[in-house]
């Protein structure tokens, strides 16, 4: 179970805990994973047995704090004063096999338009946010995640675990609450979008968990689905 945690300085680290059954107890490592920073880790593990973790979010994620390699506390609390320059990433990195530290370098999770040029800081209806996702289907690597503050869900193509990737579109219309959450399963050959929103509350912090079927059409695109259409 991989989970965000601030330091003692207040920076984001990402931790990591073991059970012996799903359910738990869970026992954490004394220690966040080395070199891990920001929020929202996700964990993808090819057909080939190799795993990958996603992770990062802007504003109170502190990804723009990380914007050239090192940690600058006074980094901008946000990237909209970049509009014209290529947005803030995601990043991926390898885990090793005992799947507790990562392997080797971190990189950028690079998503293209249809021109093949990187989105801008000022796109907010397709530059990435927070709440990343992996998932593969007919050969094919989808990077999920959610634009925050205009509270799509949206979705990039590539042919590589690390992309770059091409994006697609949204599949997720706003919910209600500010931003959306989610994962994407493959149960007994059913695929299942699992995300969240505040309708049993009505209070922004307090979120709740919904499941819709997650359709991919026959050209590789995903169906849009609207929350508040059954």
């Amino acid at each position: 179970m991989y989970f965000p945690a601030k330091d003692k300085k207040d920076v984001f680290r990402i931790g990591v805990a073991t059970s012996r059954n799903p359910a738990g107890p869970f026992r954490a490592e004394p220690e966040p994973i080395k070199g891990s920073y920001s929020i929202d880790p996700a964990v993808f593990t090819d057909s080939d047995g190799q795993a990958y973790m996603y992770f990062g979010g802007i504003w109170g994620g502190q990804l723009q704090r990380w914007a050239t390699g090192k940690y600058d506390p006074n980094g901008s609390k946000t990237d909209l004063k970049q509009d014209n320059q290529p947005a803030l990433n995601c990043k991926v990195v390898k885990l090793k096999p005992d799947m507790k530290q990562f392997d080797g370098e971190v990189h950028d999770v690079v998503i293209l338009d249809g021109a093949g040029k990187p989105l801008l800081g000022k796109d907010h209806d397709r530059r990435f946010f927070e709440g990343s996702w992996m998932h593969k289907y007919n050969g094919k690597y989808y990077f999920t995640y959610s634009t925050g503050d205009t509270h799509y869900l949206a979705y990039a193509i590539g042919d590589r675990p690390y992309g770059p990737f091409y994006y697609k579109g949204i599949f997720l219309k706003p919910v209600q609450g500010w931003t959306t959450h989610h994962s994407i399963v493959d149960f007994k050959g059913t695929w299942y979008l699992f995300y969240h929103d505040t309708q049993l509350s009505g209070k922004t912090h307090l979120r709740n968990i919904k499941v819709a079927l997650l359709h991919h059409r026959a050209d590789g695109s995903i169906a849009l689905i609207d929350p508040f259409v059954k």
